[in-house]
Order: C-alpha cells, then structure tokens, then sequence
C-alpha cells in the first residue's frame, strides 16, 4: 500500500507552466493492470492504469498530439476516453466502447492518437467501458502555447484536485448485481481527493492529500469530477476562491465560497493563500449535491490546506471545516450556474450560434423495463430501473457505430429514426404517466456537415426528478438557457444569452427544469451525447449524433487506423 500513497503525493505534487515546450508528439503507454489498493482499511484489487490511483498525470501544450498505447492485460474490456478533447478528424480516438471503437480485449492493444489543437486548459481522461473508470481516469493538462499568457495573473503553483468515488466492493460487481435484479444499485463508501478519502472517515486519517502554500501566494487549483455517480460541492475553509475556467474554456472571474462539479466537469480556480501566517489548518472538503430519491453515499472527503511556516513550532494547530450547502440546495446550484459566462473579449470571442438549423427538443430522465417473465424485480412496482432520451433507451450495438458509418453499413447496427420532439408529450414535470415503460434501439439523430443546432433538454418526473449533468463527445456547446418548469418555446428564448454564454463540454441539466443548447456539427464522426452520472448510462440515457463529411479534404472523417480493435 505504501506505494500506492507515494505515487498519489508525487502525482499531485505543484508543477510550472514554464517547464514544456510546444508543438511536439509526447508518446505515453498505458498498462491496463491490477493493483492491490487499501481504503478505510479495506485492500482489494483494482484496475489500474500503470499500477497507479489515479493514474498518471499528461501535461501538454496546446497543439501538441499525443499517441498512447494502451494495452490490456486485464479480463474485463477496456476503452479510453479523452474527456473534452474535440477529436477533430480523429474520432476513431474517442474512445466510448461500441460507438468509435469496439473494446480492447485481454491481451490486445490499441493506440490512441490525436491532436490538443485549437485547445487549452484542465480536462482528463478515464475508461469508458462499464464502470471502470471508478478506478482508471487521470487529469489532462493542456497548457497554453508558450508565448501566450493566461487571462489571469500567473499563479505560483499548479494543483491538479481530482474528486473521486471509492466502493470497498468491486465496481463491476455493483453494477452488474443492479442490471440483473433491476434495482438501485448499492453506493460508494466514499468520495476521494486525488485517491485519498481524508481525515474525516474512520480508519483513513493517514490517507489524507496536504497541500502546503506560502503565504500571499496565488495557487491554480485544476478541480475535476471523476466521480462515478454524484455530483459533488467544493469549497476550502475560510477562503474564497476565483472561478476562471470550467470545462477548458475560460470565464469571466468570479469569487465563490462553494463551487459545485458535476460528473465529467472541471473548474479552475485560483487560491489566494492569506498574506500572513494564520494560526490554523484548514480543510478542504467536498460532499454530494442529491435531489433523487434513491439512496446517496452522503459523507465528506476532505484534505488539508496548511501554511508552510519554517519558524513555527511542530504544535497542532485547530483544523478548520467549510461550511459546505447542504445535499439537496439547487438555489445555491442555480446561482452558481448563473455565474458562468464565457470571457467574450478579443482574444477568446464568443462562438455562439446566432441562427440556427435545426430545432430540437429532448426529454430525460428515467423510466422502467417490464421484468422478464419467471424473475422477479427489484425496481418499481416488480419492473426494472431504465433511463432514456425521448423516451428511447440507448442499446449498444454489437459492433462500432462510427465503423457501421464509415463503410455505410448501417443496416443492422443502427437507425436513423430517432426522434427531434418527444413521442409522447405530457406534463414533463408534474404528475407522471401511468405508463413509464421506455422504448429500447440503437437510434441516431443524421447531421450534413456544419448545421447549427438549438437543442432544449427537459428534465422529467418519472421516478423522481433530479439534476442530470449531460457530456456530449467530439463537441463543445454554448449554454443558452435554463429554467425550472416545462420549457416554453415561445416565451424562454426571449431570455437566451447570446453574448457571452458560457461553452461546456458536460452541463447540468436544472432539476425539475430544463436546459438550452446550441453547438455546430462541425466535426465529422459519431458523437455519443450522454448522462455522465454512470449510472444512468449504464440503464440507457444516451443517444448518439452522426456528423455526415463536409466538401473539403479537412471536413472529412479518415479511414479507420490499421490497430482499431475488432468486436
């Protein structure tokens, strides 16, 4: 086990900006492979990517490519998915299992290879196969071109804080016990700061990540949420930090005393350290935002924030807790959604979609399966838990979908029919209908290359409302709009932002509310768009958007590479 900890302080130590050069290929491999790991006091093996938790750290310059060899010497499949990267003309390195590429079996290999172009700022990387990625992600820092500052004044120091989930039982056990009864699945034990549960769990004060700063000094937190199924709050007692990126794109700075990360997001912000020596330690902590009704792993990880004093005496000194919201507080999720807002400015102009192609209006939430006949159910009413978009719950092909594109081989693997509005309309929001059965099929939305697209995404009440943080792959989008209700499509565009709306990769759509879109298909592939809590991917809240070739050679997908695993 001590290995295991000394990696994860050596991952996270502080880094400089100043160290890279740019505009060069950077070859990583990584080694799919067990590890034996210990949490509140509990050892099991765990799925590691070279034999660390988390798994190795990759620090680039905008521009630069990257060419990772994966290789697999586990039994269960493996992909991996490099969370926020665009992909442009590379998507057969997306990395979602069945959707650009079939897994990579024991003992096969793969090379993920693509570029950081047109790209900076905090993202990461992490299985995407079952729930795997409860074990395998890491962060991906893509540092500006040298040359080129940061909006904000140069910090002392980087941090790279990666929020995690731990189960002392194996992942893949939990999910596949839930999908056999139908049920929810049992919870995490608990959350993780860079692999470290923290001080405030029993049996794990000594796996606890300290970060020590100077006095007046200004740090770069890089936060990211891998969190398997919970969103999550953030905050650092007594201090207030600066929000200045969320999701690689930068912001408009502002100071909060909470933040809240989704599943999937990152956020960057800046610590101001306080000019003296304060006469105590301080926590910094994270716990889970929840309005469902199922069962939440309701417990706080934590680290410690310390001044390095070399004068003070080796006393101990009181630790200080945030005040974080509490479990179910969407008005303090709402605010701070409300802040986020692109820079807008010169340098980093607003892209937003002023006109639009094509309107669409989707429904999510859950739902449920009937139960097949001679078993018996453990979700609602004797059915099993489903989740769907439009009231259509994603199956997985048997083999790639972006494969079945390429070569027009459609037939068979997928159809072109899913729907633009839902099937079938009711009150979204208030009493849900008798029936909650959804539909099952692997259905795509066709794009011709270069549409501009509005998409309104409606939370439903069917089994409980609830905050439903969507990733959309290949693709960045601006976020127009939000509200609580039933989307009107008369009276709620007249409120769109379209100055300076804040562009994501992964968004929380508002409990009980809704959440406007727009993005341009401008990125030739297949492009999963999904709920990143794993959860409801796993009982089907995902589609997908199949890009069509523009008329240039750049507009164009590539063949497929030779090392593209077979199903």
């Amino acid at each position: 086990m001590g290995g295991v900890r000394t990696f994860l302080l050596a991952a996270c130590i502080l880094f400089s900006s100043a160290q890279l050069s740019a505009g060069v290929t950077r070859h990583y491999k990584f080694d799919i492979t067990l590890r034996n790991a210990t949490r509140l006091c509990t050892t099991k093996s765990i799925v590691t990517v070279n034999g660390q938790f988390p798994g190795p750290r990759i620090v680039v310059r905008e521009g630069d490519r990257l060419v990772v060899k994966v290789v697999n010497h586990v039994r269960s499949d493996i992909t991996i998915h490099w969370h926020g990267i665009r992909q442009v003309q590379s998507g057969w390195a997306d990395g979602p299992e069945y959707i650009t590429q079939c897994p990579i079996r024991t003992g096969q290999s793969y090379v993920y290879n693509f570029t950081t172009a047109g790209q900076r700022g905090t993202l990461w990387w992490h299985a995407h196969a079952s729930w795997l990625r409860a074990t395998v992600y890491g962060s991906l820092v893509i540092l500006p071109k040298r040359g080129v500052p940061y909006p904000f004044a140069r910090p002392y120091k980087e941090v790279p804080i990666i929020l995690g989930e731990w189960f002392n039982a194996d992942p893949e056990a939990v999910i596949a016990q839930a999908l056999r009864t139908g049920g929810g699945p049992n919870v995490s034990d608990a959350y993780t700061i860079n692999g470290l549960p923290g001080p405030l769990y029993n049996c794990s004060g000594k796996d606890t990540f300290k970060l020590k700063v100077k006095p007046g000094k200004t740090y770069l937190l890089r936060l990211i949420n891998a969190a398997l199924n919970d969103e999550l709050f953030f905050g650092i007692a007594n201090h207030t930090v600066t929000v200045v990126e969320t999701d690689a794109s930068y912001v408009k700075p502002f100071d909060a005393e909470a933040l809240v990360i989704t599943p999937g997001q990152t956020a960057n912000v800046l610590l101001h350290a306080k000019p003296t020596f304060p006469n105590a330690a301080f926590l910094f902590a994270a716990r889970p935002y929840a309005t469902g009704q199922g069962t939440f792993d309701n417990t706080t990880t934590a680290g410690v924030l310390e001044y390095h004093n070399p004068n003070r005496a080796s006393t101990k000194l009181p630790l200080l807790r945030p005040a974080l919201p509490s479990l179910n507080d969407t008005a303090n999720v709402t605010n701070f959604a409300s802040k986020l807002r692109s820079l807008a400015d010169d340098r980093y102009p607003s892209d937003v979609p002023r006109t639009v192609d094509r309107r669409f209006y989707f429904t999510i939430g859950l739902g449920t399966d009937p139960c097949p006949t001679n078993r018996t159910c453990q979700g609602p009413n004797g059915t099993k838990f489903a989740a769907s978009v439009n009231n259509a719950s994603f199956v997985f092909p048997s083999t790639a979908l972006l494969q079945a594109h390429y070569y027009s081989q459609s037939n068979g693997v997928y159809t072109t029919d899913f729907p633009d509005i839902p099937p079938f309309p009711f009150n979204y929001t208030g009493t849900p209908p008798n029936n909650t059965f959804v539909s099952k099929g692997t259905k795509v939305v066709v794009l011709p290359f270069n549409t501009s697209v509005e998409l309104v995404l409606q939370d439903t009440s069917i089994q409980g409302i609830e905050n439903h943080p969507m990733h959309f792959h290949g693709h960045n989008f601006h976020v127009v709009g939000q509200g609580f209700g039933n989307y009107d499509p008369v009276t709620d565009p007249c409120n769109f932002n379209l100055v300076d709306p804040v562009e994501k990769n992964t968004a929380g759509v508002p409990v009980g509310g809704w959440l406007a879109i727009r993005f341009r298909a401008d990125n030739p592939g297949a492009w999963l768009m999904h709920c990143h809590i794993d959860l409801h991917l796993s009982w089907g809240l995902k589609m997908v958007w199949v890009v069509n070739d523009g008329p240039l050679p750049n507009q164009k997908l590539p063949p497929p590479p030779s090392d593209l695993p077979r199903c």
